[in-house]
């Protein structure tokens, strides 16, 4: 069959299985398949898939249907300028976390032999884009998945690769990074951190119909929900990060609308604390100062 009308006939697949952006998930998915890129789709129209492609896609297309998230099928994310590995062991990366690595790089500009933990590391995407920022920071990566943390260390071992052979700059040389099976900061020496960043569980149980329908049914579960009203792993997290910083030092976490002035309330004792909104304006990072 050729290219066209392999990729009009997803398309209609998709949108009789109600999958959101079908276009967009049906390119992705056949430039998996063929390892191309999107111009090569529009390009080369007439090109015949061999049956094996054919297969393939098909079976890509019959998983999305299914309801089971693109990035999990190709195995493939971008985050911050960056292609991270992702597995159903991992939250997929998403652009209003890129808020976070904003938010972070404006306060070290002061700062000198900068030590972070990023808590609950998923995939490694705040972590390593801290790394590709911060060349000279020392960064730790704490997860209590050690499926989490494999990915994390497999993102680790090939970024450094990459950015070896297209941008000159070896991580693994400027930026300490270490990986730990740790809960929460219970590994950290106290006050010895400049930063303590988080994207933690804050979605509670009670919003749970609120949740996209795959993000309950396929992302990993303890990554998404914090309890019942979405402030629990934060109310652990804060006291934890007081006693990990140093005097001065930040705690920056991912947050959600709805539990915006909850956090607020539960940082009343630390200073310079601010709300950050994402392009949807809604309260998206906090950061606060540990006095």
């Amino acid at each position: 069959m050729p290219l066209r009308d392999t990729l009009a006939a997803a398309i209609t697949k998709l949108t009789a299985a109600n999958v959101p952006s079908p276009r967009l998930n049906a390119e992705t998915l056949l430039m998996f398949t063929l390892t191309c890129d999107r111009a090569h789709l529009y390009t080369h129209p007439e090109r015949q898939l061999t049956e094996d492609e054919e297969k393939r896609y098909d079976e890509a297309l019959t998983q999305r249907s299914k309801g089971i998230p693109t990035q999990y099928i190709t195995g493939h994310q971008e985050f911050w300028g960056m292609d991270f590995l992702v597995s159903p062991a991992v939250l997929i990366p998403r652009p209003e976390t890129e808020h976070l690595i904003e938010t972070v790089l404006p306060l070290t500009k002061r700062m000198r032999s900068l030590k972070i933990v990023d808590v609950g590391t998923g995939s490694g995407c705040i972590a390593l884009a801290l790394a590709k920022e911060l060349p000279e920071a020392e960064i730790h990566a704490t997860d209590i998945s050690p499926d989490a943390l494999e990915i994390a260390e497999a993102n680790a071992a090939r970024l450094r690769l990459d950015f070896r052979n297209s941008l000159d700059w070896d991580l693994s040389a400027k930026c300490r990074l270490f990986f730990h099976d740790t809960d929460l900061l219970q590994g950290a020496d106290d006050s010895s951190f400049d930063f303590v960043v988080s994207n933690p569980p804050y979605v509670g149980e009670s919003e749970a119909d609120q949740v996209q329908l795959e993000v309950r049914k396929f992302e990993p579960r303890s990554a998404v929900f914090a309890g019942p009203t979405g402030l629990e792993m934060i109310e652990r997290l804060i006291p934890a990060a007081h006693k990990a910083l140093k005097p001065g030092g930040w705690l920056v976490m991912e947050i959600s609308g709805t539990i915006a002035e909850g956090v607020r309330r539960l940082l009343e004792n630390w200073v310079d604390v601010g709300i950050t909104n994402d392009l949807q304006g809604i309260p998206r990072i906090v950061a606060a100062r540990k006095p």
